[in-house]
């Protein structure tokens, strides 16, 4: 999709030829009908008055053919000037509309607050991408490969190029600002040091690192990591859980976690479905018979998990609930507390 800069652009380009081609048949027309030329001579006498090299007549002008002439020149200079202007512009544009392009983007990224940032646009941080794109999430990609930013970068997918060892590209990301990190990195060593400078930038920064090595876990972990995903491991279990238990696999993959329209799977703060000043139970909530899901999960205040919780238990503030159900009964949920 072209930016409306680069359609300013291709409008006067296409302006400034029309004038040319219209010059060009204007001269032909006034010295064939005012100085009775050929069709030729006509053409040669219209661009060599236009280009003003100075060559001499095809044949003497008449004085009606030598006003034309001077009517032709003082035109020419206006609209030669003005397409040369527009060429000259649009080739030194390129740069300048890349420059544009990226001050447009960190204008906009500086304005992000509690959003995501992805370190590494390969196979790992195109998946976390394209997740959190379908959940309507704010995020920023650090990548130094300015091939792959220059194919994949968009109003939706916004780049930043430089490595994300750096802590001047962490910055610009806005990592004071962010609320989580993915650092999806091919190398453990990079994504041990980027979770240290943004572990050291911003204390609270929720880190999420991929991890190649059994051996780089620990250290991930110790240098700052929340969690640390083993895409190989998870691989293998994967495809042996496929064999141990086919069919639970099979169902826990057909559920939708994050989408826009066919979501199975939701997490929700407490705080966001009542006042928490008067503590409730699941109970008291009735989340079934309003909406049709199912509290499946609950995550206290300590971090722990409780699967398929009692109805006694308490929504204390801070905690959370994990509900299950059909894409329509988890819209309804959604509809009927607002939390779109």
């Amino acid at each position: 999709m072209q930016s409306p800069i680069q359609i300013i652009f291709r409008s006067k380009m296409y302006t400034a030829l029309f004038l040319l081609f219209f010059l060009l048949c204007l001269g032909v027309a006034g010295y064939v009908i005012i100085a009775d030329y050929t069709f030729v001579d006509a053409v040669y006498m219209t661009v060599i008055t236009i280009t003003t090299v100075g060559f001499g007549e095809v044949v003497p002008l008449t004085p009606e053919a030598k006003l034309f002439t001077i009517i032709l020149i003082l035109t020419s200079v206006v609209v030669v000037g003005y397409a040369l202007t527009v060429i000259t512009e649009t080739i030194l544009s390129k740069n300048n509309l890349e420059e544009l392009k990226q001050k447009k983007m960190q204008k906009q990224i500086d304005g992000f607050s509690n959003h995501i940032i992805i370190c590494g646009y390969g196979r790992n941080g195109k998946q976390a991408a394209t997740k959190l794109l379908a959940h309507s999430k704010s995020f920023v990609i650090i990548e130094k490969n300015r091939a792959i930013i220059d194919k994949f970068q968009s109003e939706e997918i916004r780049f930043i190029e430089g490595n994300a060892n750096e802590d001047d590209v962490l910055l610009q990301a806005g990592i004071e600002r962010a609320k989580t990190l993915i650092t999806a990195l091919p190398d453990d060593a990079d994504n041990l040091f980027v979770v240290l400078s943004a572990r050291q930038i911003n204390k609270d920064l929720h880190i999420v690192s991929r991890a190649s090595q059994e051996t780089s876990y620990k250290k991930l972990k110790l240098a700052g990591a929340d969690n640390v995903i083993m895409p190989d491991r998870i691989g293998g279990d994967h495809m042996a859980s496929l064999v141990v238990v086919p069919d639970l696999i099979e169902f826990i993959d057909n559920l939708s976690i994050v989408g826009k329209s066919d979501i199975n799977i939701e997490e929700i703060e407490v705080e966001k479905l009542y006042d928490t000043n008067d503590i409730r139970t699941i109970k008291d909530l009735d989340l079934r018979s309003k909406s049709g899901c199912t509290v499946i999960g609950f995550k206290g205040i300590d971090g722990e998990y409780i699967v398929n919780p009692e109805a006694e238990v308490k929504l204390v503030p801070n905690s959370k609930i994990i509900v299950l159900g059909r894409p329509e009964q988890i819209q309804k949920l959604n509809s009927m507390y607002n939390l779109d």
